[in-house]
């Protein structure tokens, strides 16, 4: 097993703000496979915050798509027996913002595929800090083809 996050091992150049390890000024997240889900923890900056001591609900919606587009991506590579991911796209999701989110404190990240199809999966994500549930996502991602515009961005 490999001590690289995902995003690091398959798309090293990206400059996506959430996930590309290319992207200085972007979030830079990191996700790792444990059993059938993919986690993260992650440590915000002052910059983040929506209001004092709280995480931007942009930045939580954020760090919960670009996961989860990982989760469904890395799932669909291991269950096609692929060496590596097809890029994928956010079709669409939700986030639930259930309790404000302290920056200060370690957030953590889960996620994991509760359906598939050929081309797409739907991940359930949460995000906690202190030990507490502070939003939940849902979502559908997509595996782009030739000709849209991502293909080829990992």
């Amino acid at each position: 097993m490999s001590d690289l996050s995902v995003q690091q091992e398959y798309s090293p150049n990206s400059i996506c703000f959430g996930c590309g390890p290319a992207n200085e000024k972007g979030l830079r997240i990191n996700s790792f496979p444990e059993g059938d889900e993919l986690v993260m923890e992650f440590h915000a900056k002052a910059e983040h915050q929506a209001f004092p001591g709280m995480l931007n609900g942009g930045i939580i919606g954020t760090l919960l798509d670009c996961h989860s587009n990982w989760t469904a991506a890395y799932f669909m590579m291991k269950r096609d027996g692929k060496s590596e991911p097809d890029c994928t796209v956010t079709a669409d999701f939700h986030v639930k913002l259930l309790r404000p989110t302290p920056f200060d404190a370690p957030i953590y990240l889960r996620a994991r595929v509760v359906e598939s199809k050929e081309d797409r999966a739907t991940v359930e994500a949460e995000l906690t800090a202190n030990g507490k549930v502070c939003a939940t996502c849902r979502g559908t991602f997509v595996a782009v083809k030739e000709g849209h515009p991502a293909y080829h961005r990992w």
